[in-house]
């Protein structure tokens, strides 16, 4: 690169975001505390990364990336989406970002409604962001997600409470493909997995990154499972992110005394 070029600019930038709760004293305080669930996080994400945000339960690794997608209030600082700023803007101007950042949820067998079919549950965004799309059109697109993330597009026309905790996350990914977003969250995507599962779901988003240059926020706790898919990571602990880096480097030679003992703590055999 010469000294004229610039470098691209990122996909996701986030400045000093802070997400706070209030804390009653009791049923009739007049006054409240605040609970900084993330405290003045900065970080980028380039276009067609992997970064994982490791850290234990309660760290704010989650509630960061709920509020990318403003499922978390924001409390201060601000989120830029290639260079625009999101976090300000109300439901109706960020309905268009919604098509561009999707997430994947925690849990599988909570994040599928029971009482909707297969082709309702992948349809569904369709329904919001391609409303000119005809039944047709929405069967043969949920046919081709299905197959995309390793199922039958038969498998349309069955029910949540038919499918594996792992059939159940690849419907979810597919769901999350369905509007062709450039950006998923993916919220402790196989935590709730066997481990067995969680390898194949884990070599299936690598594989959807490269099919897609997607780019992914992969959230989870365990370090081993973040350092095996992630380009760099992100490690957090009370609301804030305590050391940053390329995965190898991170894992390999850890400066933080807390990223230490997550890597202490992940099981040898």
């Amino acid at each position: 690169m010469t000294n004229s070029e610039t470098p691209p600019a990122p996909l996701i930038k986030v400045e000093n975001l802070k997400v706070s709760y209030s804390i009653g004293a009791g049923l009739f305080a007049s006054s409240k505390e605040k609970f900084n669930a993330v405290d003045g996080v900065s970080f980028e994400i380039s276009r067609g990364e992997i970064v994982g945000l490791v850290g234990e339960s309660g760290s704010g690794k989650t509630t960061t990336g709920r509020a990318i997608i403003k499922l978390a209030p924001v409390s201060g600082g601000k989120i830029f989406y290639r260079g625009t700023e999101i976090s300000s803007m109300g439901e109706r101007e960020f309905m268009p970002y919604r098509k561009k950042i999707q997430m994947i949820f925690q849990d599988p067998f909570n994040s599928l409604n029971p009482r909707m079919d297969i082709f309702k549950i992948v349809s569904e965004p369709l329904d919001i962001h391609f409303r000119g799309m005809t039944k047709e059109q929405k069967r043969e697109r949920v046919g081709e997600l299905l197959e995309t993330v390793g199922l039958d597009k038969s498998h349309m026309n069955r029910f949540p409470h038919e499918f594996s905790g792992g059939q159940r996350q690849r419907i979810g990914i597919a769901r999350a493909l369905a509007v062709e977003p450039e950006f998923i969250i993916c919220d402790e995507p196989v935590s709730a997995l066997d481990v067995s599962v969680q390898a194949q779901i884990i070599n299936l988003l690598e594989k959807l990154r490269k099919d897609f240059n997607l780019t992914l926020l992969f959230v989870a706790h365990d370090i081993a499972v973040v350092e095996y898919l992630s380009d760099r990571i992100m490690v957090m602990t009370r609301g804030k992110i305590v050391e940053q880096g390329p995965a190898s480097e991170v894992c390999e030679h850890p400066k933080h005394p807390y990223t230490k003992n997550l890597i202490a703590s992940v099981p040898k055999f």
